[in-house]
């Protein structure tokens, strides 16, 4: 995301990105093939006796403080050579995650931020107890982390906060941010965007209806309720892809086994993003239970693909899909939202109204949801910004 906005946003002004020193060989290789000169990258990283303990995510939180510290001792630095107008803290995506930049003393922007939709509590009864701990867990820790003075001190110096849906601008509302307004983080770039308008590379055989999902097999993803969906909808020529692993596949694998369709329900396992790809251009719809997802990035790609989207109407899926793009079901508990899924199922497995779905899909995806159309949007914001005077002098 980082590199995608950057790249976006160097049409429109001067960007100096800062970042970690690991990404350089990366964006130096993609800067060879692809100059922007409005783009400067300045790599910053911890010394080696300060970066070990963060390998398997150990302390990533404690190393995300430093590094903001030095980004901010460097950016401060930066403007007093280049005199900003702007600073935009686009990573961490995490509302309970500070951003020291906003201390420079020019007109700040964060996000879009994420990070402050909870599972409904019917759903939390129904998971796994590794899924139960999970979710209190990770409320336990956002409730300590909004007491940071930090945290407070970024919302409260936003000129602009970007959330990624209702319940994370609620949060930074109450944190103190005085401007804020919605907007997904994800995106598309161009190159993207064609190769998921793209035909798939083999032509389907048979004429059944095919349903996907991707992501981690955690309890928070929510495929336990898909699965029962389909047994419950799906006619006798459907089949269900599960694209992904993780702790919770056994359990899933035995579900279906439970409800009579291990023989229509795939575990592909983890595939690359080309293959990804590749595999959603030859599904019907994307299949997309999740509980809280601040972006949910394959429902904007199975869009882009042309291919409707079932979800559960939370976070940024419930945002993204529209009647009519999809349908994002109501997540009042369990036995209800496995009932809308497997009407919306049923209802998508006819191919006129599953086509017509498609069509739009595609086009939200590409007018709304491309990197090009976010970086218009904050270049908007950055221009509101600006001094009646500045605007008048540029």
């Amino acid at each position: 995301m980082g590199w995608h906005v950057a790249r976006a946003l160097s049409e429109f002004a001067d960007v100096w990105v800062v970042t970690r020193a690991n990404n350089r060989v990366a964006i130096e290789r993609a800067l060879e093939t692809e100059p922007s000169e409005g783009l400067r990258f300045v790599y910053l990283d911890l010394p080696d006796w300060a970066r070990w303990w963060k390998r398997g995510n150990r302390g990533v939180q404690l190393y995300y403080y430093l590094w903001q510290a030095m980004a901010f001792v460097r950016a401060r630095a930066l403007h007093r050579e280049q005199v900003f107008d702007v600073a935009h803290h686009v990573t961490f995506a995490k509302y309970w995650a500070p951003s020291f930049l906003a201390g420079i003393g020019i007109p700040y922007i964060w996000g879009p931020v994420g990070g402050g939709e909870s599972t409904p509590e019917p759903f939390i009864a129904a998971m796994s107890a590794r899924g139960r701990i999970y979710e209190r867990a990770r409320v336990a820790a956002r409730r300590l982390a909004e007491l940071d003075p930090w945290v407070r001190r970024t919302a409260r110096l936003s000129s602009i906060a970007f959330a990624t849906g209702p319940e994370t601008a609620a949060r930074l509302h109450a944190l103190g941010a005085t401007d804020v307004r919605e907007r997904t983080q994800v995106g598309l770039s161009a190159e993207e965007l064609a190769r998921l308008s793209r035909p798939p590379s083999q032509k389907r055989v048979g004429d059944g209806v095919r349903f996907v999902s991707v992501g981690r097999m955690i309890a928070l993803k929510g495929f336990d309720l898909g699965i029962r969906a389909f047994a419950r909808s799906a006619p006798a020529n459907a089949d269900y892809w599960l694209i992904g692993e993780g702790p919770e596949r056994v359990r899933l694998v035995r579900l279906a086994a439970e409800l009579g369709v291990e023989g229509r329900v795939h575990f592909l396992g983890w595939l690359s993003r080309e293959e990804t790809f590749d595999r959603l251009t030859k599904c019907d719809a994307l299949i997309h239970p999740s509980l809280h997802d601040t972006g949910g990035l394959a429902c904007l790609e199975s869009m882009a693909a042309g291919k409707p989207v079932i979800c559960l109407a939370l976070g940024g899926p419930g945002l993204m899909v529209t009647p009519e793009t999809g349908r994002a079901v109501p997540a009042v508990g369990p036995a209800q939202a496995v009932d809308d899924l497997a009407d919306a199922m049923r209802e998508l497995a006819g191919t006129e109204c599953r086509d017509a779905l498609g069509r739009a899909a595609r086009r939200r995806a590409s007018t709304i949801f491309g990197y090009a159309s976010a970086a218009k949007e904050f270049a908007r914001a950055y221009e509101s910004l600006r001094s009646p005077i500045e605007r008048v002098l540029a």
